[in-house]
């Protein structure tokens, strides 16, 4: 007889022995099963795809309001700005809160404010009162809630899907973001508006209520999973979380030469936004039409990339569907700089919007598989002030460049910093670290 068995022999007539502790482990769920992440994944698919409408609607329809109230380029301009400003001053913030709250009702925050926003600006906007301060305090929340919101849903994607499913979730998501943020929601909100700036608000204030009804259908986790603290310890301030986010990617090399290869292709995007519409229609000499073709190939790329990563993942590995982001990037800023023919502009605008997306989607997945959940809004926060900061940064450095040299000049001038990312990209990125990143090499 084991020490075991002897262990749990009771005498005869001896009440039975008491039940094990119950440990946190026994109520373990582990990891959701598929059929509850592939509901997740719908929930957050459908928020997703509802709130980047919205948002594209709103990024149309202030710039357009401030013409109305202001002639001064320099204010429509100020307005324009405060959407995305809160990227640059509140995302760090931002991403203790996602690692410190409950990452669903951060999502019904961002939306409140959203409501509270558009609602008070829809009856200024009926009795034609309308300012440049009131628009500017208006993008502002706007931009704080889209922080909130961005960080949070991508920060639940692990806790709410399992591992085999993560990759499809991105994938439908990082596609949603393109096509609704950046090609579906400006036609609507072009369509919107020339039926009436109340019925644009209106519809917009509409979605985002929706949107808040729709996460009710989330199940799983919402609270980062942090381990105890130490007995006696204070509680860490914002101020040393924030820097445990920007220490946790600087010291990852893969995260960080990730981080700062992204930081020159969104530059490069900035610049191509900005400069393009002029270079359209002054050097390409481009109707209304002709231009919006153009843009819809920037989207229509990026839709074609969430269509397809998974089938370029299965048969190139991943390694090399990343590096297409730098081959279209490259392609987007360098064919302006040799040539005005829309057809070959459309096609390097395509290749662009593709690759933006698969780099997306595994950049996501692999992060998502790498970092602690604990730490996810934080790291999410910091990649995305590197990425979407450089946007403006490099929408300056665009009109710089194009303004003393020439707009062909500007537009090699992006082309060649993307040339320069291409060797710390082969050097960094190996298939073995990338194998060990997503743990399935495979497919690297």
């Amino acid at each position: 007889m084991t020490e075991q068995s002897l262990d749990t022999t009771k005498a005869p007539g001896a009440p039975p022995p008491p039940p094990p502790p119950v440990t946190e482990a026994a109520h373990d769920p582990g990891p959701p099963s598929l059929r509850r992440g592939n509901r997740n994944t719908a929930v957050l698919l459908a928020f997703t795809a509802v709130t980047n409408l919205a948002d594209g609607v709103t990024k149309i329809a202030l710039p357009l309001l401030a013409t109305q109230a202001s002639a001064s380029p320099a204010q429509v301009s100020a307005v324009s700005l405060t959407l995305t400003l809160p990227w640059l001053l509140a995302a760090l913030h931002v991403g203790v809160l996602v690692d410190r709250l409950d990452r669903r009702r951060l999502l019904w925050g961002a939306n409140a404010l959203r409501l509270i926003s558009l609602g008070s600006l829809m009856p200024l906007a009926a009795a034609d009162e309308i300012t440049i301060p009131v628009l500017c305090a208006v993008g502002i929340v706007l931009g704080v809630a889209e922080v909130i919101a961005l960080t949070s849903a991508s920060a639940m994607i692990p806790a709410l899907t399992p591992p085999e499913g993560r990759e499809k979730a991105n994938t439908w998501i990082a596609g949603a973001e393109t096509v609704c943020n950046e090609f579906a929601g400006p036609f609507v909100g072009g369509l919107l508006l020339a039926a009436g700036t109340g019925i644009a608000l209106g519809v917009t204030w509409v979605s985002y209520l929706a949107a808040s009804l729709i996460i009710v259908l989330l199940v799983g986790r919402f609270r980062a999973v942090r381990g105890e603290p130490a007995e006696g310890a204070a509680p860490a301030t914002v101020r040393t979380q924030i820097v445990e986010g920007l220490h946790y990617l600087w010291r990852h090399t893969l995260l960080r030469t990730m981080a700062l290869i992204l930081t020159v292709l969104c530059a490069c995007w900035g610049a191509w936004l900005a400069l393009m519409p002029l270079f359209a229609t002054t050097v390409m000499n481009l109707d209304s039409r002709q231009y919006g073709i153009l843009l819809s190939a920037l989207g229509i790329g990026g839709l074609v990339g969430a269509l397809s990563v998974t089938w370029l993942n299965r048969t190139f590995g991943r390694r090399w569907v990343m590096f297409a982001d730098l081959v279209g990037t490259f392609a987007m800023m360098a064919v302006p700089a040799v040539t005005t023919q829309l057809w070959v502009v459309a096609v390097a605008a395509f290749l662009g919007g593709m690759g933006g997306t698969l780099w997306t989607v595994n950049a996501r997945t692999m992060a998502q598989r790498i970092v602690p959940d604990a730490m996810l809004g934080r790291y999410g926060a910091v990649s995305r002030l590197f990425s979407w900061g450089a946007m403006p940064v490099g929408a300056g450095l665009m009109g710089l460049i194009a303004e003393v040299f020439g707009m062909e000049a500007a537009f090699g001038v992006f082309a060649v910093s993307v040339v320069l990312s291409i060797p710390p990209f082969f050097r960094v990125l190996t298939r073995s670290a990338l194998a060990e990143a997503f743990g399935d090499p495979a497919r690297t």
